[in-house]
């Protein structure tokens, strides 16, 4: 089992910066692959950005694309996005996802652990 949290959420007018952070515990050995995903009220929960268990490779959504950056520092089980250029759509709940295996991938149901989420609102 693989318990995430995740945190740095908050409230950050248009155009700001903020940097999630997504902790693992339990059965972590960095075999993971992990992910990125929100969902604002009303809407389904989408893929934001994924990386690769080594971190070699790193994916987005082309809503994010250009102004958010996943990394992940394997020694510390720490994954984190950070966000830039920060919009109105970009208000939601972020959610931190672990997927057994060396690769990301943008379908939700490939994950096998999730987090808490953490609320991001950006107002205009």
């Amino acid at each position: 089992q693989v318990q995430l949290v995740e945190s740095g959420g908050g409230l950050v007018q248009a155009g700001g910066s903020l940097r999630l952070s997504c902790t693992a515990s339990g059965r972590t050995d960095s075999r993971y692959a992990m992910g990125w995903f929100r969902q604002a009220p009303g809407k389904e929960r989408e893929f934001v950005s994924g990386i690769r268990r080594s971190g070699g490779s790193t994916y987005y959504a082309d809503s994010v694309k250009g102004r958010f950056t996943i990394s992940r520092d394997n020694f510390k089980n720490t994954v984190y996005l950070q966000m830039n250029s920060l919009k109105p759509e970009d208000t939601a709940v972020y959610y931190c996802a672990a997927r057994t295996g060396d690769y990301a991938t943008y379908d939700r149901d490939d994950y096998d652990y999730w987090g808490q989420g953490t609320q991001v609102t950006v107002s205009s």
